[in-house]
């Protein structure tokens, strides 16, 4: 059981990222690959077999299962706090990392796991392991993850609008229970089921939410408790993980260039997020008939739909933004 101790402070303090975290979705979907019980990401388990068909990302998936692995403890280091940054930003804090810290998390790794000759080379400090750390994780990213953006973001993106509502709706109490079921807010304490019995006490500073596209059942947070407090948890919604178009097919944008579905489109945009009943109500339609037109654009890819409570929850997704930007 993981229980977060929460202080009066840190409900000031408690933030959501604003985009996926490129290096949280390089470590989640590595332990993917060295599991096989969740079928529902076969799909991209496939692209990663095919794109291992190259030296070099195969190696890559190597490099960094071997200091990855899926078990109950990973180096810290690989996650560093996330800001918003990119993969390249992200890639050059890893490699920054003290020495002192790097060897002090592989040692603890080393109690579980024998490290390769090349993680112990890490762990020295060896100059040429340190380099191909970095170049197997921009590899690995470039290969596996990237592909996805679009259906991550789209993810992330829909998990960031029913956190929003629901701290526009009730305030942080109320954000905070919207997690369920993964998550159980009995303030003020939040609770989830976990690998281990841990407490965390945040001591005023705050938390750092981080929906993923790649973590899947149980969240999970940085095993030192002196480190920046991060909660990462599965981002609500859809997880087929089948790559997403890189543009619209002619029947979809066909139907995309109806007045009522580019109204649709227009009004969860401009609400920064709607359900099927406010929709309905706000183009002037009946329930079925907007599901209908959601159904259309969710299908083309530019919406995203979430089931929130009794209701569901539509967003725009980043195509759908790109294709909105011209007409604004």
């Amino acid at each position: 059981m993981l229980r977060i101790h929460f202080s009066g402070d840190d409900f000031a303090r408690l933030r959501l990222i604003t985009r996926p975290d490129p290096l949280w979705e390089v470590v989640l979907s590595s332990h993917l690959l060295q599991a096989r019980e969740t079928p529902i990401f076969d799909p991209w388990r496939q692209h990663a077999r095919w794109a291992a068909r190259s030296t070099k990302v195969r190696q890559a998936i190597e490099v960094i299962g071997t200091v990855n692995p899926r078990c109950t403890y990973f180096p810290d280091f690989l996650t560093p706090t996330p800001d918003g940054q990119g993969i390249e930003a992200g890639v050059d804090a890893v490699l920054h990392t003290p020495a002192q810290r790097v060897r002090r998390e592989l040692e603890t790794l080393s109690g579980l796991r024998d490290l390769s000759p090349w993680a112990r080379s890490l762990a020295d400090g060896d100059l040429a392991a340190v380099g191909l750390l970095g170049d197997s994780l921009i590899t690995y990213h470039r290969a596996l993850v990237q592909p996805f953006t679009s259906r991550i973001r789209a993810r992330v993106d829909g998990d960031r609008t029913v956190r929003a509502r629901a701290l526009m709706n009730g305030g942080v109490d109320a954000l905070l229970a919207s997690l369920r079921p993964t998550l159980r807010w009995r303030s003020p304490v939040l609770e989830a089921d976990f690998p281990s019995d841990q407490d965390l006490h945040l001591n005023g500073r705050g938390l750092v939410l981080v929906p993923s596209f790649f973590c899947w059942r149980t969240p999970v947070t940085m095993a030192d408790p002196d480190l920046t407090p991060v909660l990462v948890y599965p981002a609500v919604g859809d997880p087929t993980c089948g790559p997403a178009a890189a543009q619209l097919s002619n029947h979809a944008l066909v139907a995309l260039l109806g007045t009522t579905r580019a109204t649709v489109l227009n009004a969860v945009s401009a609400g920064g997020g709607a359900t099927t009943g406010e929709l309905a109500r706000t183009i002037g339609v009946s329930a079925a008939t907007a599901s209908e037109h959601t159904k259309v654009l969710r299908e083309a890819g530019l919406l995203t739909s979430i089931r929130n409570a009794n209701s569901v929850l539509h967003a725009v997704t980043p195509l759908g933004s790109a294709l909105l930007a011209p007409h604004r």
